[in-house]
């Protein structure tokens, strides 16, 4: 017996049933995108390695132990993107964008990390996400909060998540805090768990980030984050508090948020969900500043910004609350016949439906068997309307149409099937 070829764990398929969410959630971020002036851009899934080791860090879980890495003919190591901001950020650089009108970009596609998988994170995953260059001033941060805050309204969920938002400072501000950090987690060695331990030499601030209760509770009485940042972030970071506010958009100030990536700087937030079912990886958004990312790459110094949507865990979240979305494999127009000898008249029919109504989903059956198994089976697609087509009715010049909500039937002249699809579909 030959074994079956089963997918790779942390792999996901994504089912035309399921695609249904993806679409519309897709058609709903892009029209927004839009909107506010962004432009899309796609980038390569393949990159040197070298632009994520330079970009994110050399000490961080995505480079340490979670990247797909591999040399490639050339023995050149090449690396599948663990996310976009590096990558667009080459690009921007490579194709002299920043000299260009263009400051506003968004991307869609999938990221790779070998990571545990969990609830709506697969280690191939999907995101959804914008970068911003040559922006200093307060007002581009707040854009980019508003933006996501009207996809959360339009998505119906905006009650379902809440903002963070917190600032790192500078790098060099960020120097003196994890020396008094260092300091406070050793003489408090007993109370860290074991990754946090590992961490406290290597990258202490990514123990801020940690998830286990018992290190968080012990963060509380830790330095905070806030008392350390430099003038500029400061003022940054208290200039675009008091404009989320006067927007009217809830948020609390997380001292102990960062990003686990080390181009961030100044501003960084995060949109999570409310519910527990995500568990603690609740994050369906994430951002910030990262002003010395294009500089590290070997470009002028730029400010820029951006964020990136978890799609499976916003599709997740969408799903958790019941958003209806027509999940079934509805059909508008179904074309059945019977005619073996002939079948081209009946393929040349449904193309000239078609070429009238190029936005309809039309399925044309060419399954064996009988009418009355090829209705069963347009039922099961929710067929709004159901052609027949067969000897008699071809010998006649009439079509049977039968509605599927309805269950009503007609014949009709084949020359007024155009005039009767028209009349139905602008009704419905």
């Amino acid at each position: 017996m030959i074994k079956k070829i089963r997918l790779i764990r942390g792999m996901h398929d994504y089912l035309p049933e399921e695609l249904y969410f993806w679409e519309y959630t897709e058609n709903i971020l892009k029209k927004i995108f839009k909107n506010y002036g962004y432009n899309e851009i796609r980038l390569p899934i393949l990159e040197n390695t070298q632009l994520f080791k330079k970009s994110i860090g050399e000490v961080t879980d995505i480079i340490e132990k979670e990247m797909y890495t591999f040399l490639d003919r050339k023995k050149q190591s090449i690396t599948l993107r663990p996310e976009a901001t590096a990558s667009c950020a080459r690009a921007v650089l490579e194709n002299n964008l920043l000299k260009n009108i263009h400051q506003r970009f968004w991307y869609f596609g999938p990221m790779f990390r070998y990571e545990r998988p969990q609830k709506g994170r697969y280690r191939q995953f999907y995101q959804f996400g914008c970068e911003v260059y040559g922006l200093s001033d307060p007002s581009i941060d707040l854009e980019l909060i508003i933006l996501l805050y009207r996809c959360w309204k339009n998505l119906k969920i905006n009650k379902k998540v809440f903002l963070e938002i917190n600032s790192i400072g500078s790098i060099q501000s960020r120097e003196k805090y994890k020396i008094d950090l260092i300091t406070f987690l050793k003489s408090n060695i007993n109370s860290l768990d074991v990754e946090s331990k590992n961490r406290l030499y290597t990258n202490p601030l990514r123990i801020l980030d940690s998830k286990n209760l018992n290190v968080q509770n012990l963060l509380k009485n830790a330095p905070s984050l806030l008392d350390y940042i430099d003038n500029n972030s400061k003022n940054h970071f208290q200039n675009l508090c008091f404009l989320i506010k006067e927007m009217k958009i809830p948020f609390v100030v997380n001292k102990n948020l960062i990003r686990g990536l080390d181009y961030y700087n100044s501003i960084v937030f995060e949109w999570k969900y409310k519910s527990k079912k995500l568990g603690l990886q609740n994050t369906i958004c994430a951002g910030g500043r990262y002003d010395n990312l294009i500089n590290i790459l070997g470009g002028p110094s730029t400010p820029a910004l951006g964020f990136a949507i978890g799609m499976e865990r916003l599709i997740y979240v969408l799903k958790q609350n019941k958003k209806k979305i027509n999940t079934n494999l509805i059909n508008d127009v179904y074309i059945i016949s019977n005619i073996q000898e002939n079948k081209i008249l009946c393929i040349k029919y449904a193309e000239k439906i078609r070429n009238f109504f190029n936005k309809l989903k039309i399925i044309q059956d060419f399954n064996l068997g009988s009418i009355k198994k090829k209705i069963i089976r347009a039922k099961k697609f929710q067929s709004k309307v159901i052609i027949i087509i067969n000897k008699y009715t071809l010998i006649n010049n009439v079509i049977e149409i039968r509605y599927f909500h309805t269950n009503k039937v007609k014949i009709v002249h084949i020359k007024k099937i155009i005039q009767i699809l028209e009349k139905f579909f602008n009704k419905n």
